[in-house]
């Protein structure tokens, strides 16, 4: 679910003091060319109550490579602390399981490891999710699975979902809201600036240049007056800013007074238990014929640089991620594995929420996985609200935030 993404990073630190926290370099290391030793035993740590979807490939990876595999589950977003602590005093695991947009911190402390795989299996998955977890040119991790947020609609009052946002303004289906969004959290409105032009940080053949903020572009200005045009015309109820304004969506779209909504996989079973019949779809595009690029998370697999048997956890992560072992843990977690050929599996193209989440995911962006991401949060919310309440236009909203952003980024992030 969104909350389960780590944003945002509490992460300021000056690069050079994160990386003397973690082990040296030769720690696990073996000569070129040569397997390294086989261990008795690997750890993994897996996030709470998902274990279950990696047990079958842990034992088959017993099997065939005689190792012992110890599987933790531990709350994801705890295990970066747990990390910090354990695998200085040697108790940490090899393995751990994290969201993509920690990779950039844990990378600079050096408590993730890169990890070396051939360009065969990087091929498995897709390309969104591999840049994802890569950080200054390194690939840390494979992914295990993909989330984002998608068109949810009550199949009692729309038959089926529109092509375009638009359709939404001139049908309200039966009920007192046709489409709601928490447009002024910025985690769902993204989708929108970027589909129009706008972008967080300058992505540069896939390494970000936080020095280039794109969202006070014309693209970034025209998706705000956008969003606004909703608000000011009266299309949204005004329970829908800040920071209540989830619930508000939930509550409106449960009661069926709202005919759709924007939100992610976190909320499909929840609006069920509610008593709505879902469908779920892709989102609509947007009137200059672009998809709406919502941010993607990707969790994933990760070495731990304080694992002295890192080339047998790579082999570990790569049996786990497999096509094979993939779709049995989609099977029993219905979390979504962005490997390229389960996308066409059945399994995935005959489930309608899957499919939509799958395809909206080729169509988004990662979430900016770098600590610089940590400064964006609070003031592109700021902006959104200003321009969605009328007190500031869309132009001087965003350009107030990139300004921010930017003081923010040399203040905690400056290079020493």
């Amino acid at each position: 679910m969104k909350k389960l993404l780590a944003w945002p990073l509490t992460f300021a630190l000056a690069a050079g003091s994160l990386a003397a926290c973690g082990p040296k370099e030769e720690e696990g290391g073996k000569e070129a060319g040569k397997e390294a030793d086989k261990p008795k035993q690997l750890t993994i740590w897996e996030d709470k109550e998902k274990g279950i979807g990696t047990q079958d490939a842990i034992k088959a990876f017993e099997k065939k490579y005689g190792i012992k595999v110890k599987l933790e589950e531990k709350p994801m977003l705890d295990q970066q602390e747990k990390l910090r602590l354990d695998g200085r005093s040697g108790k940490g695991p090899d393995i751990i399981t994290t969201p993509h947009d920690r990779v950039g911190p844990l990378a600079l402390e050096g408590l993730i490891a890169p990890i070396k795989v051939s360009d065969e299996t990087k091929k498995l998955y897709t390309e969104s999710s591999i840049n994802a977890l890569t950080y200054d040119g390194n690939l840390y991790g494979l992914p295990k699975s993909t989330e984002t947020p998608v068109f949810v609609y009550n199949k009692a009052l729309m038959e089926k979902a529109p092509e375009t946002l638009d359709e939404l303004k001139g049908d309200k289906f039966g009920a007192e809201y046709s489409y709601l969004a928490n447009w002024t959290d910025f985690y769902f409105a993204h989708g929108v600036l970027s589909g129009m032009g706008g972008y967080v940080f300058k992505d540069d053949n896939g390494t970000l240049d936080p020095s280039d903020v794109g969202l006070a572009n014309d693209g970034g200005v025209e998706g705000l007056d956008y969003i606004t045009s909703w608000y000011k015309e009266g299309l949204f109820p005004k329970g829908i800013i800040g920071k209540d304004a989830g619930q508000t969506i939930d509550a409106l779209f449960t009661t069926k007074k709202a005919a759709s909504v924007m939100n992610g996989p976190w909320s499909f079973q929840p609006y069920k238990d509610a008593g709505i019949d879902i469908g779920v779809a892709p989102l609509p595009k947007l009137p200059n014929g672009e998809y709406v690029k919502t941010f993607i998370g990707v969790k994933g697999y990760f070495v731990s640089s304080y694992s002295k048997n890192q080339e047998w956890a790579t082999k570990l992560v790569e049996f786990i991620t497999n096509e094979e072992n993939s779709k049995v843990r989609f099977e029993k977690t219905a979390e979504i594995p962005p490997v390229v050929k389960l996308m066409e599996d059945p399994i995935i193209a005959d489930n309608e929420a899957a499919k939509a989440v799958a395809i909206q995911s080729e169509r988004g962006v990662p979430m900016p996985n770098i600590p610089e991401m940590a400064e964006v949060w609070t003031p592109a919310a700021n902006a959104l609200q200003l321009s969605a309440t009328g007190k500031s236009d869309a132009q001087k909203a965003l350009e107030g935030a990139v300004k921010q952003i930017n003081q923010n980024i040399e203040t905690n992030h400056k290079k020493k």
